[in-house]
């Protein structure tokens, strides 16, 4: 009979008990990458919110296109320096797991300097074993600006640019400078 109400299956138990029909309500295993990305990626949105209320002074960054995980800097040479008046483009590179790796920064724009690598690579503690999940982008921005005022030739990514800071601090400025000229401006 059609409209007989009495041949439907029991509904399992409500309060958490157990039926014989052994249902399970806990969630795919499978669910849990989707949360932590959906949760670095509320990160990274109030992060950029909070960025653009408040930009480090000479920074710039925001996501390139629609992609929340890839993002495009920019910072200003700062004055006193060898790279005074040059124009830094970077690529910041959020992992899935986000705040609890750090971001990959890697300069698009060629530049002299002994913790920036041929391919833009950065060496900065806070990018490696120093990173923490109470960092922020704009706290990377600042410590990336930091550097071309105070390198770190003792942690160099060119060793070359670094001997030369060293040895000859006058010679190394110049030739920041000349690069500055030629690929930022």
């Amino acid at each position: 009979m059609v409209g007989n109400r009495d041949h439907r299956p029991p509904l399992p138990p409500l309060g958490g008990g157990r039926s014989s029909s052994s249902i399970s309500l806990a969630a795919p295993t499978s669910w849990a990458s989707t949360t932590s990305v959906s949760a670095s990626g509320k990160r990274i949105q109030r992060e950029m919110t909070e960025f653009n209320l408040d930009p480090p002074s000479d920074c710039s960054a925001g996501p390139k296109g629609d992609n929340l995980y890839h993002w495009f800097a920019t910072i200003f040479g700062p004055s006193g320096t060898p790279y005074e008046g040059g124009i830094f483009f970077l690529d910041i590179i959020f992992p899935s797991d986000y705040p609890f790796n750090p971001p990959k920064v890697v300069f698009k724009t060629r530049i002299y300097h002994c913790n920036v690598d041929s391919t833009g690579n950065v060496s900065l503690d806070i990018l490696k074993d120093n990173w923490s999940p109470a960092l922020t982008i704009a706290k990377v921005l600042i410590a990336v600006k930091s550097i071309f005022a105070n390198p770190n030739p003792y942690d160099p990514n060119a060793p070359g640019v670094a001997h030369l800071y060293l040895a000859d601090r006058a010679k190394h400025d110049e030739i920041a400078a000349e690069w500055t000229l030629r690929f930022a401006k």
